[in-house]
């Protein structure tokens, strides 16, 4: 389906950068959720969910 003259190119340059933007915001996002204390039984962590 892709093979390397799509990525090579500018289209697939785009959904590489696309594609990384996507998994480093999901690093952020979970750095930043607050996690529940540990005092209680369940703790709460909230995950960014993509379409």
């Amino acid at each position: 389906m892709f093979d390397q003259r799509f990525f090579a190119s500018k289209v697939g340059l785009s959904a590489l950068v696309s594609i990384a933007a996507m998994i480093a915001f999901n690093f952020y996002a979970l750095s930043q959720s607050s996690i529940a204390p540990f005092d209680q039984e369940v703790a709460a962590l909230s995950l960014v969910e993509l379409a």
